[in-house]
């Protein structure tokens, strides 16, 4: 069995760190909060948990910060949480038997990262994080945001437990956005990544044209991880469809086949544009591509499950209910509601159809 130290990194979490502590608490062997400048009740709410309560002075460096709550850990491996993440019932069952399982050949654990969910509760958001790290591995965090550890350690990947991200945010602020920009300007070279993630942020903030030469530019370089130049094609997709340029749009998507096999992601949103240009026809194959492509979770994606069997199922049905031929549509809208029995566009598409068959 092995222990585990829990870092933290804080500030002004008082509507949400306790209900994070609550669901780790009977799981870590110590906690460790370092709070980067709180005003409100956050401090002592950590109280109640631990009394590993360090302070740091926030310099705009989210690895910086990590790095410091890191150096204070202990225990045999290292687990690390934002304060909006939770641990369920079942991840806490599923976590208690990873610890007694204690994998030797693992120096780091990567975990699933539930961000989004259905009607029903259901994760359908989802990518792996570097969750659990032996403590005595050498590692470091890098980037001032979208921070990520560094290491050369052995890697497992586990089906569960999961880590449940809970914002009770109701908007984007411009922090991230913030950070890059000073980064800039103190003359502190962008690498890849960090390139990629502010052209994201500037795309999050309707700075469509600025993202789309940084994106473009990111793509253009010699370096960056295959699944960032990806979802780069994505996201600079987005920003032209944003713009109105909905061929551009689907030339970045395309561009995605330069660097892999079609992403059942890329799939749908290149359905999606044919959709908005009223080409059902050309629509249709995309989404039925989306359906015969196998999930592949541990490469480090973003991974929208909905883009793996509902949503081309939900949009296939639109499609042929435009093209009149309202058996397949209806069929699609049934397969369509053996993922998302809940769901609005399911149950709508259900009582459109009893309205289309005749009465008895």
């Amino acid at each position: 069995m092995f222990t585990v130290s829990l870092c933290m990194i804080v500030k002004n979490e008082e509507k949400v760190l306790g209900r994070c502590l609550d669901s780790i608490k009977d799981i870590a062997d110590e906690i460790i909060i370092a709070d980067t400048g709180s005003s409100d009740r956050t401090k002592e709410i950590a109280a109640r948990y631990t009394d590993r309560i360090f302070d740091f002075a926030w310099c705009g460096d989210f690895s910086a910060a990590r790095n410091f709550s890191f150096s204070k850990a202990s225990m045999d491996f290292i687990l690390w949480l934002d304060a909006d993440d939770i641990l369920t019932e079942k991840d806490r069952e599923a976590f208690l038997r990873l610890k007694q399982e204690s994998p030797a050949e693992a120096d780091v654990i990567m975990m699933r990262y539930n961000t989004a969910f259905d009607e029903d509760g259901k994760p359908v958001f989802s990518y792996y994080r570097e969750r659990l790290i032996r403590r005595a591995l050498p590692h470091r965090w890098q980037g001032r945001v979208h921070e990520a550890i560094v290491h050369s350690g052995r890697v497992l990947y586990v089906e569960s437990p999961a880590v449940t991200h809970k914002s009770v945010k109701t908007s984007y602020s411009d922090r991230n956005l913030r950070i890059y920009e000073k980064q800039i300007r103190d003359g502190e070279p962008l690498s890849p990544r960090d390139t990629f993630y502010y052209g994201r942020e500037l795309y999050y903030h309707g700075q469509y044209a600025r993202a789309i030469e940084i994106l473009t530019a990111f793509l253009l370089g010699a370096d960056g991880w295959v699944e960032n130049r990806i979802e780069a094609c994505r996201i600079l997709s987005f920003c032209r469809s944003a713009s109105g340029d909905l061929y551009g749009a689907l030339e970045a998507l395309a561009g995605s086949f330069l660097y892999d096999s079609p992403r059942a992601e890329i799939c749908c949103e290149i359905g999606n544009l044919y959709m908005r240009l009223e080409n059902y026809l050309s629509a249709i194959p995309w989404f039925e591509l989306a359906l015969t492509i196998p999930k592949n979770e541990t490469t480090g994606a973003f991974i929208s499950k909905d883009s793996y069997g509902y949503l081309p199922c939900i949009q296939l049905c639109v499609c042929y209910d435009k093209l009149g031929d309202y058996e397949k549509a209806e069929k699609y809208n049934q397969q369509a509601g053996t993922y998302r029995p809940s769901s609005a566009a399911f149950l709508q598409n259900l009582e459109y159809f009893r309205g289309r068959h005749p009465h008895p």
